[in-house]
């Protein structure tokens, strides 16, 4: 059993407004049965703190194109994206690059 972790999320760029405008979020996420990921956490947001549109937010089991996705600052690309293993006050931002013209 994977114990529960504390992380920071956060949301700019837009992103923010499928989140009732809460930029910031400092959540525990529970036990489960293995270790807590990237891909697990994105359900996880889709189900407690998503509040609309998700299609804006996630497409299929990741992050819609065009949102960058930042672990401790560095581009989860150079972290394993969806199978990185999350730790104990790690800080995850998403930053939404699309906007409207």
């Amino acid at each position: 059993m994977a114990n529960s972790v504390n992380i920071s999320l956060e949301f700019s760029g837009g992103a923010e407004l499928l989140f009732d405008m809460v930029k910031k979020h400092d959540v525990s996420l529970p036990e489960i049965s293995q270790p807590w990921t990237i891909k697990s956490l994105l359900v996880w947001i889709k189900d407690h703190l998503l509040k609309e549109r998700p299609e804006l937010f996630v497409q299929g089991d990741t992050v819609r194109p065009g949102i960058l996705v930042l672990i401790n600052d560095v581009d989860w690309e150079l972290m394993g994206e969806l199978e990185y293993k999350l730790e104990e006050n790690d800080r995850i931002v998403f930053i939404s690059t699309l906007h409207g013209g």
